[in-house]
């Protein structure tokens, strides 16, 4: 007797498709290449799930050292006092207070400066 796959083999495919949905041309349509696309897709999105991290982080530096830009501050200095100070405000939640009220984030510079 031989064994029959149809169910599981067919199961398996469209599984595979159904993650390739959206890919051009025989990407999305044909089992073998989009095989190989969905491996690849996968690695990329596992890899940046990482790399968002750090792109935001970037973002938010550079907005806080942008808004210390004219008083004179590095961020590093500015970090580096937060920290003597015993601030526990995260780099997400300055770079929002630099950017949505700039008058709040000049007071914690003259806290931070005393």
């Amino acid at each position: 007797m031989r064994t029959k796959r149809g169910n599981v083999a067919r199961k398996r495919r469209n599984k595979i498709l159904k993650l390739a949905k959206g890919f051009r041309g025989g990407l999305s349509k044909l089992y073998r290449p989009a095989h190989q696309a969905v491996l690849h897709a996968l690695t990329y999105k596992y890899r940046d799930r990482r790399n968002r991290k750090r792109d935001f982080r970037r973002l938010w530096i550079a907005r806080i050292n942008g808004a210390l830009f004219n008083e004179s501050l590095s961020y590093s200095q500015f970090m580096g006092k937060l920290s003597a100070n015993n601030c526990e405000l995260n780099r997400k939640m300055l770079s929002e207070i630099a950017i949505k009220s700039p008058a709040t984030f000049k007071e914690l510079i003259k806290q931070v400066n005393k």
